[in-house]
């Protein structure tokens, strides 16, 4: 499975963005597509994550009401709306994939596919 993300960028506090995450391969073969962030000097966070089949949603506490995780299955691509940006929500945005759906999904090492990081800005 290859992963591209795009959508990254720069925005003001308060304002919005969607990261896009394009899959392609095996892709029957993926349980959970996730978002991941990192910044420099932090391990990297989870953010959200869907269960490609079911679409059943896991968000990270700091982003519940205000990020929204979404699926195309037709486009095999996933989608983060990202709402009332904070400056500390800046980071790379990372999208991956796996195959076990029987782990928990904000375990970074329990995902298999990893694709290229968005940079997102958000300045205050």
């Amino acid at each position: 499975v290859q992963l591209q993300a795009s959508g990254g960028g720069l925005v003001q506090a308060g304002d919005s963005l969607t990261l896009s995450c394009a899959a392609s391969g095996r892709t029957s073969s993926m349980a959970h597509m996730g978002w991941f962030r990192q910044t420099p000097g932090k391990e990297r966070e989870f953010v959200a994550a869907i269960r490609w089949t079911t679409g059943s949603i896991f968000y990270a506490d700091s982003v519940k009401g205000r990020f929204t995780i979404s699926r195309d299955n037709a486009k095999d691509t996933v989608y983060l709306q990202m709402n009332s940006l904070k400056p500390e929500d800046t980071g790379v945005y990372s999208c991956a994939a796996r195959r076990n759906p029987y782990s928990t999904v904000s375990y970074t090492r329990g995902y298999d596919y990893w694709g290229q990081g968005t940079m997102v800005t958000v300045s205050s």
